[in-house]
């Protein structure tokens, strides 16, 4: 009876990584963690795949493309949906996206397609970027009324270093929070970042016309908008603009032979060269004769596929990604944090669940929670709190997103009248003024003090002309504290320093600001008895005697603020230790004193001309004559 009571009792389920990880812990030794790493064994990584396809079979588990669709990532599928979708369940295929390396940064509009690319690597797909460091010296005529001006050969290859550090950090990143959201440990994952130039470089021009060129239609490639735009409207294209589908595609077919990338993911403009890339990798199956037979020839199984992100706008209708006409940077020395956590936080209510469904790695039924807890109480802005954190925490990491939210609830615990002391003092005590080359401990390298120079100087301007020297305003614009040196505050320089602190483009457009009452500065010792390191922010006077020395705080620094919410902090050090921190510095004391003067007395003397027109302005009446102008 004993024995039936036992045998009638159910064995408890164990797991074969649990008794690995069992014998493994009885040796004495840790277990192996293999998060972010793919499982070297093929057949096991199989069997995974067929236990992850079936849970999807019977519907205990989402689709790799519904899920896509449900977050908003899709916009048009080539090669059919209900095909992709059966083959994204079927086999871990390898899936790339591609970026051009024609800035020394990403934008926030290159985060679309790369995050699809991000959840697919979650899920355990082999996942690609692609740097374009070969056809960059083509470039994309794609959704552009005119050809793209010739780069230099080292203004690219500092564009180049510089997307394949950033890509780099991306994916470690998107590691991190892959652990923090608790996606499986046990997902065998695999990514990689190539460059094009690797294979193009190799590539016979004679090779490429016989085998890829016979393949692609002139028709086809004519009746593509980019080119039709371009033609009608007289500018023209060069053979080389037509040329780059081509390239492309070979690209496409270079991963597909050697990879095993079957599809491609890109922006809505892309959909024309995806669906010339697959008909140049089927070309390519062709003549190669990959496949042993006709039927393999058309097996889903083995065929290409595209996927195209939408077109993202504001609810207002502005294309996202801008941010007063500027490109919202990725890079932490093009926008700080607290700058990028600032543009995060100005998401209109109606647009923030679309942006956390498509920008963050958030579950669908917590967004859902920090929706309606948003609703509830808009003054709180919840849901953009969260959202701000998790973008900068994926372009610039866990610390600086820590940073910007604390920077942020100490900038505006009290409104936009006082400013914290105590977030200045944080602040001055831990950025590193060199925080753009990483906060490196060593020296960093002749190539890296050219390319944080370069990417200031083209921070300030997306039109901006690189050259062997930047100004002073362009070295230290967007940096997280800004460092300017002593000489540069005299009577009457408020507008010169807006400029260089990066809270205007011009001087002149820091003039007009100015006037406008729409910038400010913080008063030292102004905090009340109550609240003694609540400092108060006043509007800069537009006068030539204002002096910005009178404002420093600790004797070090100036808080800056272009109207409600853009605040910059200015470190303010000596000439000699302005020099020392490797700033290509300015012109000499005297001339920038006699600058100074002029532009005051150029100041004076067009205020004076604005009072002598408004007294002598005339209003017309109804009957057309002109009367004096009379004072209200």
């Amino acid at each position: 009876m004993l024995m039936l009571r036992r045998l009638s009792q159910g064995r408890q389920h164990v797991c074969r990584q649990c008794i690995r990880n069992q014998h493994t812990l009885a040796r004495g030794e840790r277990p192996i963690q293999r998060w972010a790493g793919e499982d070297a064994d093929k057949a096991s990584r199989q069997v995974e795949w067929e236990e992850h396809a079936n849970r999807i079979r019977a519907g205990a588990q989402q689709s790799m493309l519904s899920l896509l669709e449900e977050r908003g990532f899709v916009k048009d599928v080539a090669g059919g949906r209900q095909t992709l979708d059966w083959l994204l369940t079927e086999k871990r295929i390898g899936v790339y996206v591609g970026v051009d390396p024609t800035a020394p940064s990403l934008h926030v509009g290159h985060l679309l397609p790369l995050m699809a690319l991000y959840w697919m690597y979650l899920h355990g797909y082999y996942t690609v970027s692609l740097l374009g460091g070969g056809t960059v010296q083509i470039g994309d005529p794609s959704g552009r009324t005119t050809a793209r001006s010739r780069q230099g050969a080292d203004v690219q290859t500092m564009n180049i270093e510089s997307i394949r550090r950033q890509l780099d950090k991306l994916w470690t990143h998107v590691k991190c929070l892959g652990i923090k959201h608790q996606y499986s440990p046990e997902t065998s994952r695999k990514q990689d970042i190539l460059n094009n130039r690797t294979w193009l470089e190799k590539l016979n021009a004679v090779e490429l016309m016989r085998d890829l060129g016979s393949g692609m239609r002139l028709g086809t490639m004519l009746s593509r908008d980019s080119v039709k735009l371009r033609m009608e409207s007289g500018e023209g294209m060069a053979i080389s603009e037509f040329s780059y589908p081509l390239f492309q595609a070979y690209d496409w077919w270079s991963m597909y032979h050697n990879k095993g990338v079957q599809l491609q993911i890109g922006g809505s403009d892309q959909y024309g060269n995806i669906c010339a890339g697959m008909d140049a990798v089927s070309h390519m199956r062709k003549i190669r004769r990959l496949d042993s037979s006709q039927q393999e020839d058309e097996d889903p199984r083995l065929a290409a596929y595209g996927l195209t992100t939408p077109l993202l706008t504001t609810a207002s209708g502005e294309k996202f990604g801008k941010s007063a006409g500027n490109a919202v940077w990725l890079d932490k020395t093009m926008m700080n944090s607290f700058d990028l956590y600032q543009y995060f936080m100005r998401t209109a209510d109606a647009d923030v669940e679309r942006y956390l469904k498509l920008f963050t790695f958030l579950p669908l039924d917590h967004i859902s929670l920090l929706v309606e807890q948003t609703r509830k109480d808009a003054s709180k802005r919840t849901a953009q709190h969260v959202l701000a954190k998790e973008i900068v925490e994926l372009a610039h990491g866990a610390a600086e997103a820590k940073k910007a939210e604390i920077a942020h609830k100490e900038a505006f615990s009290h409104g936009t009248n006082t400013f914290s002391l105590g977030a200045l003092r944080n602040t001055l005590g831990t950025d590193n003024p060199n925080a753009g080359l990483g906060a490196q401990k060593e020296k960093p390298s002749k190539f890296d003090i050219e390319l944080l120079e370069y990417k200031r100087a083209y921070a300030a301007s997306s039109s901006i002309q690189p050259t062997s020297s930047t100004s002073a305003s362009s070295q230290t614009k967007q940096d997280s504290v800004v460092t300017l040196p002593l000489s540069l505050l005299q009577p009457g320089s408020f507008p010169r320093v807006l400029h260089a602190a990066g809270l205007a483009t011009t001087k002149s457009e820091a003039h007009r600001l100015i006037a406008k009452k729409g910038a400010y500065v913080v008063v030292p010792s102004s905090g009340s008895v109550e609240a003694p390191t609540s400092l108060k922010w006043i509007p800069i006077e537009a006068s030539s005697i204002a002096n910005p020395q009178h404002f420093l705080i600790d004797f070090e620094a100036l808080v800056l603020r272009s109207g409600k919410s853009k605040i910059q902090i200015v470190r303010i050090v000596s000439d000699k230790q302005f020099e020392k921190q490797g700033l290509k510095t300015k012109v000499d004391a005297t001339k920038v004193e006699d600058k100074l003067e002029q532009e005051a007395k150029d100041d004076v003397r067009e205020e004076e001309g604005k009072d002598a027109q408004k007294a002598e302005a005339s209003a017309k009446t109804s009957t057309g004559e002109a009367v004096p102008f009379q004072p209200s």
